[in-house]
C-alpha cells in the first residue's frame, strides 16, 4: 500500500518529468511521436520512481522507450533542477511502456467482431427457444 508521501513525490515526478517530455523530448525522439506519462510508482524508500510512458503516432513504440533511456543522464539532470527542492533525495528512475490503453483498443476489437459474428452466446435467444 502506498503512503501519502509516495503518491505525493510521484505525483511531483510525474507532472515535472511531463515537463521535462514536452520541453526536451523532441531532441531524443523526434517531432513524430507523442509520448505521455500516465503514472509514477515510488518505492517505499523513495529511492526508485517506476514511470510509466505511453506512446503514439508511431509503430515501434520500444524504440521510442530505448531513445529516452540512452539520454537518461539528460532527463534525470533536468527532472533534478525542476524537483530539488520537493523531494530530498533525487530518485532514480525506471521508464516502462503502458500499453494500456492499446490493449484496450485490442479487446475491444476483438469484442466487436464476435459480436458481429454472433459469437457472443446472446442470452436471451436461449430462453426463446
Amino acid at each position: 500500500m502506498e503512503t501519502k508521501r509516495q503518491r505525493q513525490v510521484a505525483q511531483v515526478v510525474k507532472r515535472h518529468f511531463a515537463s521535462v517530455l514536452r520541453e526536451e523530448g523532441s531532441y531524443v525522439f523526434g517531432h513524430e511521436a507523442l509520448v505521455t506519462v500516465t503514472d509514477v510508482k515510488m518505492s517505499p524508500d523513495m529511492g526508485l520512481a517506476k514511470i510509466y510512458l505511453s506512446v503514439y503516432n508511431v509503430l515501434d513504440k520500444q524504440s521510442v522507450i530505448s531513445l529516452l533511456e540512452g539520454s537518461h543522464r539528460r532527463l534525470q539532470s533536468s527532472l533534478y533542477h525542476r524537483i530539488r527542492k520537493h523531494v530530498r533525495r533525487m530518485p532514480s528512475f525506471q521508464m516502462y511502456l503502458d500499453d494500456t490503453l492499446d490493449e484496450m483498443y485490442r479487446l475491444r476489437d476483438l469484442f466487436d467482431r464476435l459480436e458481429k459474428d454472433n459469437q457472443m452466446g446472446n442470452p436471451s435467444s436461449d430462453s426463446e427457444e
